[in-house]
């Protein structure tokens, strides 16, 4: 393979040059692979962009290419603070929560970065996978009980949302209901992934305020969760530290796994592939959970990584304090890794939980992956005749170009007597 880095003829540094593609628009929401496509053809692996309010950045559409950013930090790291723009970003700009520099795992580098990320790993690895298998299966049978009986619901807010946040929460320590756990989860969906009249600076303020409640009371109660076992743990993170891996943790967990369980029921209920077998058939769910995955992964973009110094990537001059935006759906689709357009679904190569020393933390997406299984399998098996009720053309994608989720799911099925 080439070192994607290599010099070619390059084009103007700057990624603001006047060919630059602004990252919004209805393509990203209903087609983003033919999207991904064209831009590649014109600007090839790596593209100049403009964030919301025309902030220059570059996104990176190669596999080769963001598996080389995400491998080489000392090149492109995570801290945002090295940012060339923030002059020209405003206090209220949209993606602050992302960007704006936090003492939170995410932005951390080196060995700082390993002290936090084992910090998580280890409270991660004291998750039992069976029991939150069988946490889950619960949640899935009490929330298929309160629709079971109409015949008919939609999934994404009924079931796809719900259940990936009632585990995750239970696994911190959280009550998996109530005014204060479904606002915390309300505030996380905007300050990820906002709408029209949202306010994700706000939001995520809020989020913050119930975590360190959350620390405070274990602290002085302890308990078999997560955020127990990271405030006991030797290397000593302090309480704010902890509160903010604890938003990461939770955010990577609960959004991405409800649009990854309802992608894959989409799959699953709309392609002709997986109708013969759908009916408890756990090969098939498999293959459609790691087809989803490769297609419609649930993190379409990341911001980000930012250059460390001057460099080149896929022919493009980098200039030090650079934005990179990861491409991690395009990256999933380059023509590079599947030249006959099929993606072979037995193939876990994609790049759904990024690559290299910031990816999800070893084991978050094995969790990711009982929630989403139990989830999708236990439905199946409740309502065995379970169907669209539109037409799979009139299912509408969130306006995102972060994040590929679908508005509402609705299905029908025979009603089930309680």
């Amino acid at each position: 393979m080439t070192d994607p880095s290599s010099a070619q003829p390059a084009p103007p540094g700057c990624p603001a040059h006047t060919d630059a593609v602004r990252l919004a628009g209805l393509e990203y929401q209903q087609t983003p692979s033919q999207l991904y496509r064209a831009m590649r053809r014109e600007h090839g692996a790596v593209a100049p962009v403009l964030l919301d309010g025309d902030i220059p950045a570059w996104l990176v559409l190669g596999y080769s290419e963001v598996t080389y950013v995400t491998s080489h930090d000392e090149l492109f790291a995570r801290d945002s603070r090295r940012w060339n723009q923030w002059e020209n970003i405003p206090a209220d700009w949209p993606l602050l929560p992302y960007v704006g520099y936090q003492p939170s795992v995410l932005f951390t580098e080196g060995d700082e970065h390993r002290r936090r990320a084992g910090v998580i790993t280890q409270a991660l690895e004291g998750v039992d996978q069976f029991e939150l298998a069988r946490n889950c299966q619960l949640i899935a049978d009490r929330l298929i009980a309160d629709f079971a009986g109409s015949g008919q619901a939609e999934l994404m807010t009924g079931y796809a949302h719900a259940l990936p946040m009632r585990a995750v929460v239970q696994m911190c320590g959280m009550p998996t209901s109530g005014e204060d756990t479904q606002q915390l989860v309300e505030d996380l969906r905007i300050s990820l992934d906002a709408a029209e009249g949202d306010d994700p600076v706000a939001a995520y303020g809020r989020v913050g305020e119930r975590l360190r409640q959350l620390v405070k009371d274990k602290r002085e109660s302890p308990g078999p969760d997560v955020t127990s076992r990271m405030l006991l743990d030797p290397a000593g993170l302090t309480d704010e530290e902890i509160v903010q891996d604890l938003i990461s943790v939770i955010a990577a967990a609960q959004q991405p796994t409800a649009n990854w369980i309802c992608n894959t029921l989409r799959l699953l209920l709309t392609d002709e592939r997986f109708a013969v077998n759908v009916s408890g058939g756990r090969l098939s769910v498999g293959e459609a959970l790691n087809e989803a995955l490769w297609l419609d992964t649930p993190t379409q973009n990341f911001i980000g990584r930012w250059a460390v110094r001057d460099t080149q990537l896929g022919g493009r001059q980098i200039r030090a304090g650079d934005c990179l935006v990861l491409g991690l759906a395009a990256a999933n689709t380059d023509p590079q890794i599947w030249p006959e357009a099929h993606v072979g679904a037995e193939n876990a190569a994609h790049l759904s939980f990024s690559n290299g020393e910031h990816r999800c933390p070893y084991p978050a997406p094995l969790l990711a992956d009982v929630m989403a299984r139990t989830a999708v399998e236990t439905l199946l098996e409740r309502l065995p005749d379970l169907v669209l009720s539109v037409e799979p053309e009139t299912l509408t994608w969130r306006p995102s170009i972060w994040m590929r989720g679908l508005m509402a799911l609705p299905v029908q099925f025979t009603p089930v007597v309680q």
